[in-house]
């Protein structure tokens, strides 16, 4: 893309987020060097392929609950593959407008404090043209959450690269300049939200190297694998300003499949296999087997207790001498 181009995009992308905004924007506090998570805090994943694959890993969760020590903070994930800021993918049968008010819905129930939000990714495909309607939707999705959730803090990451492979696959060189130009509009998306930035594109290498990947992280050169996903969830946790203890990987290994456990019971409440039966146009149908669902929830309840208490062990293996 011309690089004049894009500085024009950038531009009035930044002006027109900034519109409502003048007094953040005049004088924007530098960001500190850490997110500080307050005990109790409830942390909801929301964004899209990158952070829903997540989930089948569990690489995420036990790292940053040994980075934060004795402080609990809950983890609940509801990304979903394919998403847009507009709601594109949860949307259903219906439009984009469907699809955010299911997020709300999900919100309410689960009443964040902390969100960590991943979006974006698309635009390395479809160029950077749509930055500022990406923009605006982003800061849409933002007042809702916040309205849905008063008080909530909010992280914003920016997409992780991509990885070149060999033919067949294709060569995504100008998709990794397009995702490195969003990284820059999304720092300073972030400064205008008072929201914390982690530049996890840079996190994980930034721009690669011409030519193919040596030791790929991905299985196409897009989506990560579980050895991708421990390197994510590291460099995600060190975005945020942590650092995780050295755990005996057998203490990890306890703790990710606990989370693995608690993740697909969280997974079956919020997106039920069944759910058009349950809620939606063929609910008279199944309909009456809807009020099964909440019945996931002191199971999901316990997942978290059997997750604190394998880190409270974790952490006192690191403690050894």
């Amino acid at each position: 893309m011309n690089l004049n181009l894009l500085a024009g995009l950038l531009a009035l992308a930044c002006a027109s987020t900034a519109s409502s905004q003048t007094s953040e924007t005049s004088a924007a506090p530098p960001q500190p060097t850490s997110f500080e998570f307050q005990d109790g805090d409830r942390l909801v994943l929301i964004g899209n392929t990158v952070l829903e694959r997540e989930q089948r890993y569990g690489s995420f969760e036990p790292r940053l609950a040994l980075a934060l020590g004795e402080t609990k903070v809950s983890v609940r994930n509801l990304a979903w593959s394919g998403d847009t800021v507009f709601g594109h993918a949860r949307s259903y049968f219906g439009p984009p407008e469907e699809g955010l008010q299911r997020m709300a819905t999900h919100l309410e129930m689960l009443k964040p404090t902390v969100v960590i939000l991943c979006y974006g990714s698309e635009l390395a495909f479809e160029r950077l043209g749509g930055l500022p309607d990406f923009l605006s939707g982003y800061r849409s999705l933002i007042e809702m959450i916040r309205a849905k959730s008063p008080g909530v803090r909010v992280i914003i990451a920016t997409p992780p690269p991509l990885e070149n492979l060999p033919p067949p696959l294709p060569e995504l060189s100008m998709e990794n300049k397009n995702l490195s130009s969003l990284r820059d509009a999304l720092r300073k998306f972030a400064g205008m939200q008072n929201a914390f930035f982690v530049d996890w594109f840079e996190l994980m290498g930034g721009l690669p190297k011409p030519g193919s990947t040596a030791k790929p992280l991905t299985e196409n050169g897009v989506h990560y694998t579980r050895e991708g996903y421990e390197k994510l969830s590291a460099k995600l946790v060190e975005g945020l300003g942590l650092k995780m203890p050295d755990a005996p990987s057998p203490a990890l290994e306890n703790l990710r499949r606990a989370v693995i456990a608690k993740d697909t019971l969280f997974f079956n409440r919020w997106r039920p296999h069944n759910e058009t039966y349950l809620f939606g146009f063929r609910k008279h149908e199944q309909g009456q087997n809807a009020k099964e669902i909440p019945m996931f929830d002191p199971l999901i309840a316990q997942g978290d207790e059997v997750i604190q208490k394998l880190k409270t062990e974790a952490l006192a293996q690191t403690r050894r001498p």
